[in-house]
């Protein structure tokens, strides 16, 4: 992992904690939460307050999320909301942190001025044993305060200056004055700088989570279903929905149809998505050739089309599924039918860009076509990790150069042409019945349709 650590594709942007005060105050907070404190005189935190080196230290990857389950969290600055979430269980964590963080961004500002914010994503599960557990999960509650409760000092103290403002000769009350002084000494003036946080929900509505093996749980979609990551044998879970596996293309491919969940990459001859589609064709032969032992040479595009020339033959039906395609598109080649039955399929698919649950079905998608490494990497890091530990060292070096040089590069603009950035949703055009090959090919474009034998 040497090479991603030095080129920031792992453990990047996290945020350095080297200050004895910080220190001192991430310890009250892991105190409070876990009963645990670090002797690191130095380390680094995600959005969560979690650090992968106090994690080594304490032996325990999961010291701020026991059981997998309800996230704790360190706030020690309001930038760790630029920071990932490391060790995620749920692909909602990182979302509802960044979004709590940006919601009460001047309120916690100022609290971390003294102090650090200690806080749990809870729900009404604690025990996760039973995969029917996962469902009862509907809404995720923050709870926040200092490890000094300024949070709780300053709802009492508010309610206080209620009372003393409103009550029947609460001016003469020299105890509630005294009270309220003794209290705005903590919180300061709450009046004029508000720092209760209070009770926030979020909902949770479809998600990924990485228990019993990595499940895909769309619920909030017109036809549910729970997408298992490898065998389904066994999984009970409650209607409604079906249980798919990533091993069932053509129930799959169904699945994203019926639910409009996805689009083609290249909608129309001359479509830009070409370059994505090349892209991938080159990523899908440094699988296949590394993973016979050629060399990559320089690893440029011209030396890869070499190696596809020597390869010959032997070329994925992935690579050659999408060399046709990309021939329609540019060439004015023949329409190359692609379904659900062909390797290619997925690769040729994108979430829809308009789609609310964008980023979980593009997760799906880089897990049924995991050679698209940049997407792996992007939308599914668990996994890409997993892999990336499996790959030759000369594949290695290429994803991480890669991904250094093109992706890290120019990261929004890469994500952009990868998913589109349309906010507003798609126009659906108005259906007309066509009635030659041509005008079919015009309007269906090259992806086909979903097996249904």
């Amino acid at each position: 992992m040497k090479r991603l650590i030095k080129r920031g594709l792992m453990f990047g942007n996290l945020i350095r904690v080297d200050s004895p005060a910080l220190i001192e105050r991430y310890n009250r907070a892991l105190k409070g939460l876990a009963g645990k404190q670090t002797k690191l005189k130095e380390f680094h935190i995600d959005v969560s307050g979690f650090s992968p080196e106090i994690g080594e230290e304490l032996k325990d990857p999961l010291y701020l999320n026991p059981n997998g389950c309800n996230r704790q969290f360190i706030i020690l600055t309001v930038d760790q909301k630029k920071a990932p979430l490391l060790n995620a269980m749920f692909s909602t964590s990182r979302g509802i942190l960044r979004q709590f963080i940006a919601d009460n961004e001047a309120k916690l500002f100022a609290l971390t001025a003294h102090d650090a914010v200690a806080g749990e994503l809870m729900n009404s599960v604690y025990d996760i044993s039973d995969p029917a557990r996962l469902f009862d999960i509907r809404k995720i509650v923050i709870e926040a305060d200092t490890t000094q409760s300024h949070v709780k000092n300053a709802r009492e103290l508010a309610e206080k200056i209620d009372h003393f403002q409103t009550a029947p000769n609460a001016w003469y009350d020299d105890e509630l004055i005294a009270e309220m002084i003794e209290l705005a000494r903590e919180t300061g003036d709450v009046t004029k700088v508000p720092v209760d946080l209070g009770v926030q929900e979020y909902e949770q509505g479809n998600f990924w989570t990485a228990h019993f093996g990595g499940l895909y749980i769309f619920r909030d979609v017109e036809n549910p279903a729970v997408i298992v990551s490898g065998d389904k044998t066994g999984l009970a879970v409650p209607p409604p929905g079906k249980v798919l596996d990533t091993s069932e293309a053509n129930r799959l491919a169904g699945f994203l149809s019926r639910n409009d969940l996805v689009e083609p990459v290249v909608r129309e001859r001359g479509d830009a998505g070409a370059a994505i589609l090349r892209q991938k064709m080159e990523f899908i032969l440094v699988d296949a050739a590394t993973s016979v032992g050629l060399d990559l040479g320089d690893m440029s595009s011209r030396t890869l089309r070499h190696v596809a020339q020597r390869m010959g033959a032997h070329l994925p039906a992935a690579f050659r599924g999408l060399a046709a395609m990309v021939r329609w598109a540019e060439a004015g080649g023949q329409w190359p039918r692609i379904d659900s039955r062909h390797p290619a399929y997925f690769y040729t698919l994108r979430a829809r860009p308009d789609h609310p649950d964008r980023d979980l079905i593009n997760r799906l998608l880089s897990e049924l076509a995991p050679m698209d490494f940049r997407q792996l990497f992007i939308c599914h890091k668990e996994l890409f990790y997993a892999a990336y530990a499996t790959w030759p060292d000369e594949k290695r070096e290429f994803v991480a150069e890669f991904l250094h040089r093109d992706y890290m590069a120019n990261k929004a603009g890469a994500r952009e042409a990868l998913f589109g950035g349309r906010k507003e949703p798609l126009k659906v055009p108005r259906k007309v019945q066509p009635r030659t090959r041509d005008e079919i090919i015009d309007v269906v474009g090259p992806w086909g349709a979903v097996n249904r034998r």
